[in-house]
């Protein structure tokens, strides 16, 4: 190709181009009537988010069946670990990732299982069933209503509660991303989400000849294409549709690339406007040939353009409502001033992940405990006044004692973690105030909806982690609680 001559417009691929951002919705409408809908439509909307995995285990229990309701609810990409798919698909519907593994058997927990994943959930627990019986004493204790002897079925507590628990914070810390990150996209992990989310846009758009892919491999993805400055154009780039919900990346410091280039200049934009022809927040930077690079960018350095021109008095990016992400190879910098390391022809840039840095520490692992879990054995524990969990411990087989070395396998882990201690745990709606205390002394109950959103503010949370604490519910109705604030009030542990 002559680059310096005029050459044909391709109306056909500018008309695609539109249509695949979705930027006039009438041409999307008609499209659809004669294509049908993309195989992949219902997941596009999440796609931006979903590249991390939020691992559950336990996910057909009664807490775990309602956080995954919640995080599916809120955008995550959930994977749950079930033991048998067919008995888990008709409680957690047909939507939902399901891997089959089992915390009692460390093989199972494979690379299908733990890969990509941003934090866990573990809601495992021995399965208890209440077998009637009845003591004068016992009857006093429950003031005459008919108390009914759990019993463990199946697994024995040390298996699930303390080994399942250690066999799984084992694993996960071999492949949990590194504290401080936060995965946009790892390409190293390719998927039918990254491949419909990303898309070409060249310089088509203005009348030129330019033209590019975005190829996903098997470790990497590809920004490749021919680059042309006839027809006055000269920029390819791809771009991602606009995230749904919004990406944010409140609280980190920059994103950070890992590229290996063909030692030309490009261009990463950060988008905030989810209009089609909006400010993007741009940075430039260089390749060395075949050689894999860090490209850390601090937001602060990242310059507002609007068609190559810097806009000037243009307000901060607000980095919670990030919208979309675009590469760019271009024979422009900024305000007409040319691309020095530029050349029209053939291009590559491969790209291993994007991930945003200098983040506060997030909890990774939210393991749910028990109330209690210290005080068989405690000296001066009146037992008479003890809940039946921890009456019976003893009889369940240590079940609170293994669930307190499950505890200490977490915290041994050097993952940032949240140990949540629910009291008594109830069918009844959630919404209650809560009550958040340290120390095991509390008793009372609580709603195990509430429980699970509990473990859903954690991970979302700073000020959660490492923390270990109680929690029961009041009489107060709280539809939104504080949560940092919750949190907050809690002493890290040591």
């Amino acid at each position: 190709m002559n680059n310096n001559n005029s050459s044909r417009w391709d109306l056909c691929r500018f008309i695609k181009t539109l249509t695949y951002f979705e930027v006039f919705p009438v041409l999307n409408w008609i499209q659809k009537i004669f294509q049908g809908s993309p195989k992949d439509e219902q997941n596009i909307s999440k796609e931006g988010r979903n590249m991390p995995v939020i691992l559950v285990a336990g996910a057909t229990g009664g807490v775990g069946k309602r956080v995954v309701k919640k995080l599916v609810a809120q955008g995550y990409n959930v994977r749950c670990l079930v033991r048998d798919i067919e008995k888990a698909r008709p409680i957690l519907g047909d939507d939902i990732d399901l891997v089959v593994g089992d915390i009692t058997k460390p093989e199972t927990l494979t690379n299908l299982v733990m890969a990509n994943i941003q934090a866990v959930i573990c809601c495992t627990s021995v399965r208890v069933q209440p077998v009637e019986g009845d003591t004068p004493d016992r009857a006093k204790y429950n003031q005459g209503v008919k108390f009914y002897q759990p019993e463990i079925v199946g697994d024995t507590p040390e298996n699930v509660e303390y080994k399942g628990v250690k066999n799984l914070v084992e694993t996960a810390a071999k492949y949990l991303v590194s504290v401080g990150e936060k995965p946009i996209f790892d390409f190293t992990k390719p998927s039918d989400e990254i491949k419909n989310i990303w898309g070409a846009l060249d310089d088509v758009v203005m009348g030129g000849v330019s033209a590019s892919s975005f190829q996903i491999k098997e470790n990497t993805a590809v920004f490749t294409g021919n680059v042309s400055t006839a027809n006055s154009g000269g920029f390819a780039s791809v771009r991602t549709k606009n995230f749904s919900p919004l990406l944010d990346l409140s609280g980190c410091q920059g994103v950070k690339l890992r590229v290996k280039g063909d030692g030309q200049r490009y261009k990463i934009f950060l988008r905030t406007e989810s209009t089609w022809d909006g400010v993007g927040h741009s940075y430039s930077f260089d390749t060395v040939a075949n050689t894999w690079l860090d490209i850390q960018i601090p937001f602060a350095d990242l310059v507002p353009v609007f068609r190559a021109k810097i806009v000037k008095d243009c307000p901060p990016m607000d980095v919670s409502k990030v919208c979309s992400l675009q590469l760019m190879l271009s024979k422009f910098e900024y305000d007409g001033a040319l691309n020095p390391h530029f050349s029209p022809g053939i291009f590559s840039l491969e790209v291993e992940s994007i991930k945003a840095y200098g983040g506060e520490t997030l909890p990774q692992f939210v393991l749910i405990s028990s109330a209690g879990v210290t005080r068989p054995g405690r000296p001066g524990i009146n037992l008479e006044e003890e809940p039946p969990a921890v009456r019976l411990n003893d009889q369940l087989g240590g079940i609170l004692t293994w669930k307190l070395r499950g505890e200490e396998s977490v915290k041994a882990s050097g993952i940032p973690y949240t140990i949540i201690r629910p009291c008594a745990l109830t069918e009844t709606a959630g919404g209650k105030a809560l009550i958040f205390e340290q120390g095991d002394n509390i008793k009372g109950k609580i709603s195990r909806d509430d429980v699970a959103e509990i473990c859903v503010q954690a991970i979302k949370e700073p000020k959660a982690s490492n923390l270990t604490f109680e929690v029961k519910e009041s009489e107060e109705n709280a539809h939104n609680p504080d949560w940092k604030k919750l949190f907050s009030s809690l002493q890290p542990d040591q």
